[in-house]
């Protein structure tokens, strides 16, 4: 008997059933999986098992099986050593075989005609049609095989799997062909015989009550057999399987141990690479709860924080783009005929063909709602600066394909580029609309939905959510209108220096002169004169605050936060300290200036928006100080529509969200009805980096509250938007957790997917 626990390996004890000789053996080195394994002289008379146990003497557990001959036999374990086990070898006489699985098949028939049975599974063959009982390889897992969304994955090769029997002495393990049967109920239905005597949802009743939700009646157990490529710790090869099931279940870890041994034994290819994964916090729960039994369990666990983070690639948007692949340092100047490869995310970031970032991201961050608006692909690629198959390609035109499994880099031509560009941009001029009748600074009580066209739609949305939403849920303050902006660019003749500088000779053609203007012309807005009357109405705002409130004046232009163009990050908004800025028109001088930053002027000329037809309007509001935390959140599940949840990335205080730093990783979620015990059940994807490990910075109930409130406005704003029949309509939401523990929303616009 050996005892294995890491890498330790002693000896191996070679036996024999009735009937049978021992057999000279010697213990292997782990392979690269960690797996243990033991070989021997071989004898073709006889076959051999390799059983594990946990203690020594103690039940042991069939793990594998092979035949004997002139060439000897080697046997692994399927699953690698991250718990102590005791091993011994078997050999049986091929004359007197045994029935491993007690399906009434002897094994050296069922090994013999692998993989249409088994002789570790006693499930029956099936059509591959529907399924399978044993997957030999990776061309076969990939043959059942589907792409599907799961929280902190993106497109990933999924194979349902569900359980027979699992309350039994020998549960049956069946594969599904996931292309073609895409449910657990419609499989046991159609190839397992269940229920057929029963009306289909009569039936379904039945089957949900034995297989989700239940340890003292469960017979059945649904999961997913899930790969992620991109997985890359330390130590061991890339990639790795992952067993998991739906979220809401709590599945104990007898059941888990249960499946996890059948998948290893009847998919050998994974060599080793396979690990549950509890996806939820109910699963989470449970696995602490039962801590001491999976920590004496042969299975191996990966823990969510490990799984999403210890990744070589992920796709944020898939797509193709043709461009310069640059390597950007500092404050380069970029257009749409780049792609940039970021060391670290930008601050802000004007159009591009298409993003590949060596700092994480996620799916809120600006750069990826800007790819999502703007369809460019978008990917992070851990060390990409220096990634060989990038390094003989910087300062070259190339095509760059981001897909699930990877990119696909190539060198391209500058009419590639060019005709690429031609295809994306609109054929025809835009005008954004603004209404330059309304010329009162108004209280954002006394707006709605409809003064968007006035005030711009970020002060009117917020202005339309105060009246349906609970008191202090969202702030309230002042709207500036687009007649300000107007009257003081003509104030100062800006108008005309705008024209002189749009038809200057260089300003379209060369990137860095066109920012270099743009600078200029910022410089001349917040400089300029600011009429008496503006300063008198500028006045009142201060006044209606008490003396010496910062506020926070933001930008809402009639170039943002519209269906299929959110602006995210285009534009800028100013705390104003009076001791330190001054008079209020200073900082709302700043926001107007925003208007012309280099980024935003790319996207509009990007889409041939008229830049003469463009206006900034100011939504001002008291400044929160010392949150607790900051977030985005869209009223959508982004991983699967089909389950009607939110989408949440939370950061500590006032440390950026959208633009994270390189060591700043913020609470990512997903908050879901799965038809759990509550209402809810909440996914992490990622732990915020900047607070102590194990701890969140939304409460279950705050999270709770807050896909709530995600719902309601979702629910308000479809029919304001004329999309109240749209199924992928969402609003995406900025919000602030303050010090006194509420969620107040400061920003609704409409997802862009």
């Amino acid at each position: 008997m050996v005892a294995a626990g890491g890498v330790v390996a002693c000896r191996v004890a070679v036996g024999a059933v009735p009937g049978g000789a021992a057999a000279a053996s010697s213990v292997l080195a782990p392979d690269a999986g960690g797996r243990f394994g033991v070989q021997g002289a071989g004898d073709s008379g006889f076959y051999y098992r390799l059983l594990r146990s946990g203690t020594p003497g103690g039940p042991a557990r069939c793990v594998g099986l092979t035949l004997g001959g002139a060439g000897g036999w080697e046997l692994r374990d399927p699953l690698p050593m991250t718990r102590q086990g005791y091993y011994r070898v078997e050999a049986v006489p091929l004359g007197v075989p045994l029935d491993t699985d007690k399906d009434g098949r002897d094994d050296v028939t069922e090994w013999r005609r692998q993989p249409v049975f088994s002789p570790l599974n006693p499930a029956g063959p099936i059509d591959l049609e529907d399924g399978a009982i044993f997957i030999p390889d990776r061309a076969t897992f990939e043959l059942l095989a589907h792409r599907d969304d799961f929280p902190g994955a993106v497109g990933v090769r999924e194979v349902k799997f569900l359980v027979q029997g699992v309350d039994s002495p020998h549960p049956s393990l069946y594969f599904l062909n996931t292309k073609t049967r895409r449910y657990h109920y419609d499989f046991a239905r159609s190839v397992l015989g269940f229920a057929r005597d029963l009306p289909y949802w009569d039936g379904l009743v039945v089957f949900n009550e034995i297989t989700y939700f239940t340890n003292t009646r469960r017979q059945f157990l649904a999961g997913s057999f899930v790969h992620h490529p991109h997985f890359s710790a330390p130590g061991r090869p890339p990639g790795l399987y992952t067993v998991e099931f739906w979220p809401a279940d709590p599945v104990a870890e007898k059941f888990v141990r249960e499946a996890v041994e059948l998948v290893a034994a009847s998919a050998p290819f994974v060599g080793g690479a396979l690990a549950y994964h509890a996806a939820s916090e109910t699963q989470r729960a449970l696995q602490d709860v039962e801590g001491d039994a999976f920590a004496t369990s042969p299975v191996p666990v990966v823990a969510t924080e490990q799984l999403f983070s210890d990744v070589r690639y992920t796709l944020l948007n898939p797509g193709v783009a043709f461009g310069r692949l640059r390597l950007v340092e500092g404050a380069d100047v970029l257009s749409a005929r780049d792609i940039p490869v970021f060391r670290t995310l930008p601050n802000d970031l004007t159009r591009v063909a298409g993003v590949i970032s060596a700092t994480p991201q996620t799916p809120l961050s600006h750069v990826n709602l800007k790819a999502k608006q703007n369809n460019t692909p978008n990917c992070y690629l851990r060390d990409a600066e220096t990634d060989p198959a990038l390094q003989p390609l910087f300062g070259k035109n190339v095509r760059l394909e981001t897909r699930s499994d990877g990119l696909l880099l190539r060198e391209a031509t500058a009419v590639e580029v060019e005709e690429h560009l031609d295809r994306l941009r609109p054929p025809s001029v835009q005008t954004p609309v603004r209404d330059l009748t309304r010329r009162q600074i108004r209280p954002t009580t006394a707006l709605a939905f409809a003064d968007a066209r006035a005030f711009g739609a970020k002060a009117a949305n917020l202005a339309e959510m105060a009246r349906w939403m609970p008191a202090g849920s969202v702030p309230t303050g002042h709207a500036v209108p687009f007649y300000f902006y107007d009257e003081f660019i003509r104030h100062n003749r800006l108008d005309v220096s705008a024209d002189l500088m749009l038809t200057d000779a260089g300003f379209r053609s060369d990137p860095v002169r066109r920012e270099r203007l743009l600078r200029e012309f910022r410089r001349l807005i917040r400089n300029g004169e600011v009429p008496a009357w503006m300063f008198g109405a500028l006045d009142a705002v201060t006044a209606a605050h008490p003396a010496g409130t910062s506020l926070r004046c933001r930008s809402s232009s009639n170039g943002e936060d519209l269906i299929g163009f959110n602006g995210a990050g285009l534009y800028d908004s100013y705390t104003h300290r009076p001791a330190e800025e001054g008079h209020l028109v200073n900082t709302v001088k700043q926001v107007w200036a925003s208007l012309w930053n280099y980024r935003a002027f790319e996207e509009r000329e990007f889409n041939r928006v008229d830049h003469r037809a463009v206006a900034m309007g100011v939504l001002i509001h008291p400044n929160f100080d010392d949150e607790k935390a900051n977030g985005v959140a869209v009223s959508r599940n982004i991983f699967d529509p089909n389950w009607r949840g939110v989408y949440v990335n939370t950061q500590l205080g006032e440390a950026l969200v959208t633009n994270p730093t390189a060591d700043s990783v913020p609470e990512e979620m997903l908050v879901a009805a799965l038809l759990g015990a509550d209402r809810y059940e909440i996914q992490y994807i990622r732990f915020s980096s900047l607070v102590p490990r194990g701890t969140t910075l939304l409460t279950r109930a705050q999270a709770f509250l807050l896909a709530d409130q995600l719902r309601l406005i979702e629910q308000r704003f479809r029919p304001l938007y004329g999309r109240s029949s749209d199924p992928d309509f969402a609003m995406e939401v900025e919000f602030k957790l303050t010090p006194d523990d509420r969620i107040v929303i400061k920003q609704a616009r409409p997802w862009v997917d």
